[in-house]
C-alpha cells in the first residue's frame, strides 16, 4: 500500500507542477500573451530566452523543478542547476553511507542488509570483468555507478531534475568522464610505471616492425584515450535528456488534453515512459560503469597464462 501511494504522488505531482508552469508557446496562458507582447523586439526576445530553464527559451520542454518553481527562473543561472543538484545527491549518498558505518550491527537490520547486497553485488560485478585484480578499484567503480543512478533518476521525484540531462547536462557527464580518464592514466602509471606506461601508448614494440609503427600508434593511442571519456559522457548525457524531454512531453500532453476542464491536473499519459525512464536510467549508470571498468581493464598488465 506504501508503494501504490508513493506511486501515486510521484505520478501525480509533476501534473500539477507542470500545470502551475505551462509549456512554451502556450498562447492561452496570460504568461504566454504578456511574452508574445514583447516579442516584437528581438534584441529582447533573445535576451529572455538566455535563460536554459525559462518558459520562453527555444530548447527542449523541461519539468520544473524546486529551485524555479519557489525562486522563479531567473534566480539561478540555468548552468548552476545542474552542479546545485549534482552537490544535493552526493551529500545524501554520503549521509546514507555514514549512517549505514555508523549503525552497522553483526546482525543487520533491513536497512545494513539493502546496502550490504548492493556492494556484495558490485564487487561481484567488477570482480567478473577485472578478475583478481578488482578489488582495489570496486570503492571508485562503484561509487561511480551508484552515483550516476542517482543523478539518472533524480528527476522521477516531484520537484527535482536530473544533473546528468537538460540543456548543461553534458558539463556533469563530461566532470565524470574526465575524473574516468585520470583514474585510469593514474592506475596505467602506478600500475606499468613511466617507462611501462609509455610503452603500452607507444603500442609495445617489440621489433623492427613495431619500432618503424611508433610514430603512427603512438598518436592513434594518445587520440583513443582522449576519446574514450567524450564517448562515455555523450551517451550518458544524450539518453538522459532524451529521457527526460519524454516525460516532459507526454505530462504536457496530460495536461493539456484535460485544460478545458480546468483541472490542476492531467492525464498521467507519462507512466509507461516513467517505468521506461528508470530502466534508461540503470542501464546508463551500468553502461558508464562497465565500460570505465574495460578502460581500467586495458590500462592494467596483463600476464600470459601459465599452462
Amino acid at each position: 500500500m506504501r508503494v501504490i501511494t508513493l506511486l501515486l504522488c510521484l505520478l501525480l505531482v509533476p501534473l500539477c507542477l507542470y500545470a502551475e508552469t505551462p509549456p512554451a508557446g502556450d498562447g492561452h496562458s496570460d504568461v504566454g500573451q504578456a511574452r508574445a507582447g514583447h516579442a516584437t523586439d528581438d534584441q529582447g526576445a533573445e535576451d529572455h530566452g538566455e535563460d536554459g530553464h525559462g518558459n520562453g527559451h527555444t530548447g527542449p520542454p523541461e519539468l520544473p523543478n524546486v529551485i524555479t518553481l519557489i525562486f522563479g527562473h531567473d534566480s539561478v543561472p540555468a548552468h548552476w542547476m545542474n552542479v546545485i543538484y549534482a552537490m544535493v545527491i552526493g551529500i545524501l549518498l554520503s549521509l546514507l553511507a555514514l549512517r549505514v558505518y555508523r549503525h552497522r550491527e553483526m546482525i543487520p537490520g533491513r536497512f545494513q542488509n539493502a546496502a550490504e547486497a548492493v556492494v556484495e553485488g558490485l564487487d561481484n560485478f567488477f570482480y567478473g570483468i577485472l578478475g583478481k585484480d578488482a578489488r582495489p578499484f570496486v570503492p571508485f567503480l562503484g561509487t561511480l555507478f551508484v552515483y550516476i543512478l542517482a543523478m539518472n533518476i533524480f528527476a522521477l521525484f516531484p520537484g527535482m531534475m536530473s544533473p546528468t540531462g537538460g540543456p548543461y547536462g553534458i558539463n556533469t557527464t563530461i566532470a565524470l568522464a574526465i575524473c574516468v580518464f585520470f583514474y585510469v592514466q593514474y592506475t596505467g602509471v602506478r600500475r606499468l610505471g613511466l617507462a611501462g606506461y609509455f610503452d603500452h601508448l607507444a603500442g609495445q614494440p617489440r621489433d623492427v616492425i613495431g619500432w618503424v609503427l611508433v610514430p603512427l600508434n603512438l598518436p592513434i593511442h594518445i587520440i583513443g584515450e582522449l576519446a574514450k571519456p567524450m564517448s562515455l559522457s555523450l551517451r550518458l548525457f544524450g539518453n538522459i535528456t532524451g529521457e527526460d524531454v519524454l516525460l516532459a512531453v507526454f505530462v504536457g500532453l496530460g495536461v493539456a488534453a484535460l485544460s478545458w476542464t480546468g483541472s490542476p491536473v492531467g492525464l498521467p499519459l507519462h507512466l509507461p515512459f516513467f517505468f521506461m525512464a528508470l530502466l534508461v536510467s540503470l542501464i546508463q549508470a551500468l553502461v558508464f560503469s562497465l565500460l570505465s571498468s574495460i578502460y581500467l581493464l586495458m590500462m592494467l598488465p596483463h600476464h600470459e597464462e601459465e599452462h
